[in-house]
């Protein structure tokens, strides 16, 4: 399809375009949005009111782009998947409102597996981070530099990533979680937890940051009564959850918590050794 560049918008409202931009015709630009010289955007682009769009940023087909969102110099955005079986087929990266995405950063849309990479809203994606196929980031998630994601990765709501985190594919990480940085994860991350060292380990409740969102010293207490059972008391595993399920008191934190161990495919991480002792 050809391409062409856009002279500035007679109204200044609607959108504000460089004529050093190449905006495709079919891409649905909403109201005031900056799209800065040397920008790139193909046709099947969908991009919300009020974003603003740094220079040499270059967004292909199959991108979503909410409101209020912010993506600076060098980012790809959509770009197809690293994925061998991979066959050109539609696809959709989805990004949510007032999510920023820092320099060069790239971001691939999904495959057929699932049709579609999400990145949820608020979120905060620092630079040369890369999101994978088929991704899902939930909302108020701050990934740090250079934080990676391989294919089909689930990141909950209000987790961050500390620099250089690395997460194999298909691994989960719950939600109000904390990833220490420099550190591959291959294994699930429970939530309201911090994790760090190689190979990855529970360290400790991210207390801090659960009473920063509004979580109670009681609420914390009790996750931490339930994560001392799971990772520090030294019993066989169902067990454990056994104990957790029918001694420790019933709490959606509880059930959060146990849903989450017992869905997981990839297993858990496991605690640091002599935690306790």
């Amino acid at each position: 399809m050809a391409y062409q560049i856009l002279p500035p918008s007679s109204d200044p409202v609607a959108m504000q375009i460089s004529p050093l931009a190449v905006v495709h015709p079919n891409a649905q630009i909403g109201r005031n949005v900056h799209i800065s010289p040397f920008v790139t955007i193909e046709a099947d682009v969908v991009i919300g009111d009020n974003t603003w769009i740094a220079p040499n940023v270059v967004i292909m087909s199959g991108a979503r782009i909410g409101q209020n969102c912010k993506i600076h110099a060098n980012a790809v955005i959509a770009g197809a998947p690293q994925d061998l079986k991979f066959a050109g087929e539609p696809t959709l990266l989805i990004i949510g409102d007032n999510t920023v995405i820092r320099e060069c950063c790239t971001l691939n849309r999904g495959t057929k597996a699932t049709g579609k990479t999400v990145i949820g809203k608020n979120c905060l994606i620092m630079a040369y981070s890369h999101i994978a196929h088929d991704c899902v980031v939930g909302d108020d998630c701050i990934l740090s530099n250079n934080a990676t994601l391989a294919g089909h990765v689930e990141i909950d709501n209000f987790v961050i990533l500390g620099g250089m985190v690395a997460i194999q594919q298909f691994t989960k990480v719950g939600a109000y979680s904390m990833l220490g940085g420099g550190t591959m994860y291959n294994k699930d991350v429970p939530p309201f937890i911090r994790c760090a060292h190689y190979p990855s380990s529970y360290i400790g409740v991210n207390s801090i940051g659960l009473r920063r969102r509004g979580f109670t010293d009681a609420d914390v207490r009790h996750i931490q009564d339930i994560y001392y059972q799971l990772f520090v008391v030294k019993k066989p595993r169902q067990e454990t959850l056994n104990f957790i399920q029918n001694e420790l008191p019933n709490s959606a934190y509880k059930t959060q918590i146990l849903t989450f161990i017992n869905h997981s495919k990839q297993g858990i991480v496991k605690g640091l050794r002599n935690m306790g002792e």
